[in-house]
């Protein structure tokens, strides 16, 4: 018989009521004091997660983002790791339990850029590169993935490019590096995912930050002449779809990389 007069709401619609929120989540974001990580840092805290972060030498840049989230209420925590260097992440890890008690969400957003033509790379540039990217990935998840297998809920979201699948003259160590991670996260989710522990990926087109405008004129002209959408992203366009991943609203994704990219990439 249908009830008059009021609407019936299922437990699930009344689950998704609000599925982007983070309330009572922590999150752990690598490379947090700007660009992407900075914006995914700001965003958790906003939708309701404790949030810390780590940075490499941007102190100012730290500082800056802790009052400007400090001053409006937000649950943030700061602080430097060299996340290739193992003692530097076991550093942070301690840090990570400190100030939050546990880590639901772990978020790989450290990186570097610097385009250099491949018969002019040296190994100490290229190991580097997958140092930052991909060892740092590794050793940062590793550090907290046995506790999240363990309380059977968490999420890893990885920050890759879409120069992963795409490549660029000048960019196969970091093309390179960012293979990497999309392999990485495809096949840690098979071991994640059974006990509630999604593992993703973002691979962003080319965003308006340091690591963009590290690179020389000429690509970023060739670059931007290549896009659909004839500009670079921001970092507000690409920190949505790591909220998407962390919350309820992404517990169906396993194993995939979204790709915030413009059109440069259409998979």
């Amino acid at each position: 018989m249908a009830l008059r007069g009021r609407k019936w709401t299922s437990r699930r619609e009344k689950q998704l009521k609000n599925p982007f929120r983070l309330d009572g989540k922590t999150a752990l974001v690598t490379g947090g004091s700007r660009g992407i990580g900075g914006a995914i840092v700001e965003l958790f805290a906003e939708y309701g997660a404790k949030v810390a972060f780590c940075h490499y030498g941007d102190a100012k840049g730290a500082a800056e983002l802790l009052e400007k989230t400090s001053s409006t209420g937000l649950h943030v925590h700061g602080t430097e790791c060299d996340v290739a260097d193992e003692s530097s992440v076991k550093r942070l890890a301690a840090f990570a339990s400190e100030t939050l008690g546990h880590v639901d969400i772990v978020v790989n957003s450290a990186g570097i850029g610097g385009d250099c033509m491949f018969v002019d790379l040296d190994v100490a540039t290229f190991d580097r590169m997958l140092a930052v990217h991909l060892r740092g990935t590794f050793l940062v998840t590793h550090s907290f993935f046995g506790d999240m297998l363990e309380r059977r809920w968490g999420r890893v979201i990885n920050i890759a490019s879409q120069l992963a699948y795409k490549g660029a003259p000048g960019l196969a160590h970091y093309c390179a590096a960012k293979a990497g991670i999309v392999g990485f996260t495809r096949a840690l989710s098979y071991e994640g995912a059974p006990r509630g522990v999604l593992v993703n990926a973002i691979a962003p087109g080319p965003v308006e930050t340091e690591l963009l405008m590290g690179l020389s004129d000429e690509w970023r002209a060739m670059k931007m002449a290549q896009l659909p959408i004839k500009r670079f992203g921001t970092v507000d366009e690409v920190a949505p779809t790591a909220l998407l991943l962390a919350s309820d609203a992404g517990s169906n994704y396993v194993g995939q990389t979204l790709s915030p990219n413009g059109g440069d990439v259409m998979l």
